[in-house]
C-alpha cells in the first residue's frame, strides 16, 4: 500500500509536534525523566520520518517491534520515575530486562506464542502504566485535568503498538489495508494527546 500525499502531510506533522516535544516541552524536570521523554518522542519522531521516507513497507521490518517497544516504555519509565519514587529502581530494571526480552525475540528462533506473550507481557505492563498513572494523579488532584490526555494516548499507542507487533509477527488482529489506512492520522493522534498532555498537566 502506497502512502499518499495526505498521509505523507500527517506523518509530516506528527515529527514536528514531536520535535516541538523534544526541544522546548520536557524541561525543568531531573535528568532520568528527560532522559526517557528525549528517547520516546525521539522514537516518535523518527518512526514518522522513516514511514515518511520509506513508505509503509518499513513496517515490516523487525526493527518496528523494537520501537514500537522502545516509545511506551520510555515514557512510562519517566512517568514512574517523577510520580512513584519507590518504585523507580524496580520499574526501570523490569523494563530494561522486558526489552531485552523483545529485541531477543527478534533474533532468537523462539516460538511464536512465546514471542507474543513476551510482547504483550511488555506492552501489558508499560501500556498500563502510562494509562492509570496519569489517571490516579488527576484523581488525587497532584495533576490538572489536561494529563489525562497521557492515558488516552497511552491506550491508544499500546493497542496500536499490539496490532502492529501481532501483524509483524504474522498473526494479524485486523486486516493490513484498514491498519495501514487507520495509521497515519492514528499515529497523529497519539502524539497530540502525549504532547497536550505532558504540557496540560
Amino acid at each position: 500500500m502506497k502512502v499518499s500525499a495526505l498521509d505523507r502531510w500527517l506523518f509530516l506533522a506528527t515529527a514536528v509536534i514531536a520535535s516541538y516535544q523534544i526541544a522546548i516541552g520536557i524541561e525543568g524536570l531531573g535528568e532520568v525523566p528527560i532522559l526517557a521523554y528525549t528517547i520516546g518522542f525521539g522514537a516518535l519522531l523518527v518512526a514518522g520520518l522513516l514511514i515518511l521516507i520509506l513508505g509503509f513497507e518499513v513496517l515490516q521490518s523487525p526493527i518496528v517491534v523494537v520501537v514500537a517497544t522502545i516509545i511506551p516504555l520510555s515514557l512510562a519509565c519517566g512517568m514512574v520515575w517523577e510520580y512513584l519514587a519507590p518504585w523507580r529502581v524496580w520499574y526501570v530494571s523490569a523494563a530494561t530486562l522486558g526489552f531485552i526480552a523483545v529485541g531477543v525475540t527478534r533474533f532468537a528462533r523462539l516460538s511464536r506464542r512465546v514471542a507474543i506473550l513476551i510482547l504483550a507481557l511488555v506492552h501489558g505492563m508499560a501500556g498500563l502504566t502510562i494509562f492509570l498513572l496519569p489517571l490516579s494523579m488527576v484523581a488525587t488532584q497532584r495533576a490538572g485535568l489536561g494529563f489525562g490526555l497521557v492515558s488516552l494516548g497511552g491506550a491508544l499507542i499500546g493497542g496500536m503498538g499490539l496490532l502492529l507487533s501481532f501483524l509483524r509477527m504474522g498473526a494479524p488482529i485486523l486486516n493490513q489495508e484498514k491498519l495501514l489506512k487507520a495509521f497515519p492520522l492514528l499515529f497523529l493522534v497519539i502524539t497530540v494527546t502525549y504532547v497536550l498532555g505532558f504540557n496540560w498537566r
